[in-house]
């Protein structure tokens, strides 16, 4: 995308935010969202009170993670990658590997094409 084509496309974009910003802004719903929520924090803040403190005093069995905002869940463990091996027909050389990332896989894709490579290829699990 050119740099003119993006600038247009950043300046419509901003110009459909700031007319949502305005419907939004005239929201009662919003409003009184907004003013309950400053009323609660002006509340917390008179007692010394957190967040967690209001949400503990509030539904004691609620579990409050540790984990920072935004972090994904713990990651499980990964599935192995399953052998292939290829056999070249051309000269009958034969390798194997789980990824794409070798060598010898590479000098044949670039020679002969992915697709026709990819041909040669057995699953050996």
């Amino acid at each position: 995308m050119s740099l003119i084509n993006e600038y247009r496309a950043t300046e419509e974009a901003i110009k459909e935010l700031q007319a949502r910003l305005a419907n939004l802004s005239q929201d009662d719903k919003l409003k009184k969202e907004l003013e309950f929520e400053g009323k609660l924090r002006a509340l917390m803040g008179e007692y010394s009170k957190s967040l967690r403190d209001v949400i503990a005093l509030l539904d004691p069995d609620a579990k409050i993670s540790k984990a920072p905002r935004g972090a994904a869940k713990p990651a499980t463990t990964k599935r192995a990658r399953k052998v292939k091996q290829y056999k070249n027909p051309h000269n009958g050389e034969v390798i194997e590997t789980k990824g794409g990332n070798h060598k010898t896989l590479k000098e044949w894709k670039a020679k002969w094409g992915g697709d026709e490579v990819e041909g040669w290829s057995t699953l050996l699990g």
